[in-house]
């Protein structure tokens, strides 16, 4: 980017225009036209607008706008190829982070978990607790042992005596 940049300014100064002057004709500060004659690529905080300011300086220098851009996505493409995998995905993944705290929180817009589902499971413990107490109470009235009427006929069994 900087031979870039050396030969924007060089097209400027040799076509008699100061830095003050273009950026005034192209509504740009002096210091982004700074930055791109001296090719200091971090000052910006996006390729695309640092492209398009690059297009358009062209274009006002009188130079081939598309020449230039095709310069410029070649020096993209060198820093961009040195960027490993994984540092792309930890910046990916540090992005969607800062989204998501960003997001707006309202009634409209929040995101409602669907609760789990256990009332089938409630329903069904319940069924088999039902099942067993049914069997239960039909085995043990099948095993009852009747009572003794015989027994109770004995005149003894009901004479008792009540003492305070």
């Amino acid at each position: 980017m900087k031979e870039l940049g050396e030969y924007l300014r060089r097209t400027r100064t040799s076509n008699g225009v100061s830095i003050t002057e273009a950026a005034e004709d192209l509504d740009f500060s002096t210091a982004l036209l700074e930055n791109l004659e001296s090719g200091n690529v971090r000052a910006f905080k996006d390729m695309y607008e640092l492209r398009e300011s690059v297009k358009a300086y062209a274009k006002y220098l009188g130079l081939s706008p598309d020449k230039i851009v095709d310069e410029f996505n070649d020096f993209l493409f060198e820093h961009t190829s040195k960027i490993s995998l994984d540092d792309i995905k930890s910046a990916q993944k540090s992005i969607n982070e800062k989204k998501e705290e960003n997001r707006v929180k309202s009634p409209y817009t929040k995101e409602y978990k669907e609760p789990k589902k256990i009332w089938p499971i409630i329903y069904i413990i319940m069924a088999f607790v039902l099942l067993f107490i049914i069997i239960y109470l039909i085995i043990s009235h099948n095993n009852k042992v009747p009572v003794r009427v015989d027994e109770l006929k004995n005149k003894e069994c009901f004479n008792y005596e009540f003492t305070y």
